[in-house]
């Protein structure tokens, strides 16, 4: 109609370079800035103006690399202490603990704490490596011994991805989140659409209900499918020594 404006829509074409970009495996910084420079250039903007805004986008992050080390050198002491052993030594004194229940355990607390804010309870660095994924293999070697380095890796990429779903969709919930301030200011000054922050998060909590009860069923079934491999690892193993 002739009394609306017409959106347009071609600037989306940036997230779609940065999904194939990922599926292809293609440097992460490249992916971002050829996403950039497509975006701003399917939005009309000057090449002068797109370049301004990378730059200050790479000026603001400068400190990012002494914020990402410092953790890290905490989180080293911390193992070189034995705080891997001491939580695999802790969850194995809990004889009805499974990994899925663990990890479901964890994508409750991660989902909700970062629906308040608290993004930075958890983390890969910080979280998942030193205190998550050994418990994971704790609870798992309690009930069936070694594990093959194959069971081992999943458990840790679940463990990964139990903290990925979590913080992913449970910040879309929070109101200060910078996701929904983006999408309030661009739909906004964009297509002249009035919101409210809050009504946008509040209809991202039916997307982390969802994303909860999916990734809580992918836990429940891995949980299921390690039991019988490992169960009838076992069987061979116990039928190999009879036979020697």
């Amino acid at each position: 109609m002739s009394g609306e404006e017409i959106i347009n829509l071609w600037p989306l074409i940036g997230l779609l370079v940065i999904i194939c970009g990922f599926l292809v495996k293609i440097n992460p910084v490249l992916v971002a800035i050829v996403s950039g420079l497509i975006t701003g250039i399917a939005a009309n903007m000057p090449i002068s103006h797109i370049l301004a805004e990378l730059g200050s986008g790479f000026l603001n992050t400068r400190n990012l690399a002494l914020i990402l080390l410092l953790p890290l050198a905490v989180i080293g002491m911390l193992e070189r202490h034995g705080l891997k052993e001491h939580a695999q030594a802790w969850i194995s004194r809990i004889q009805t603990v499974t990994v899925g229940r663990l990890l479901i355990i964890y994508l409750f607390i991660r989902e909700i704490t970062a629906a308040i804010g608290l993004t930075s309870l958890g983390g890969h660095p910080q979280m998942v490596r030193p205190l998550l994924a050994p418990m994971a293999e704790g609870a798992m070697e309690n009930r069936y011994g070694s594990l093959p380095d194959t069971i081992r890796y999943r458990l840790r990429a679940m463990s990964a991805s139990s903290d990925n779903v979590g913080l992913f969709f449970g910040e879309d919930v929070f109101v200060a989140f910078g996701a929904i301030i983006f999408m309030h200011n661009f739909m906004l000054q964009s297509a002249n659409i009035h919101t409210e922050p809050l009504h946008i998060a509040f209809w991202g909590i039916p997307t982390a209900v969802c994303a909860f009860l999916i990734h809580s069923y992918r836990l429940y079934s891995m949980d299921k499918r390690l039991n019988k491999e490992l169960s009838e690892l076992n069987k061979q193993v116990m039928q190999t020594k009879r036979n020697n």
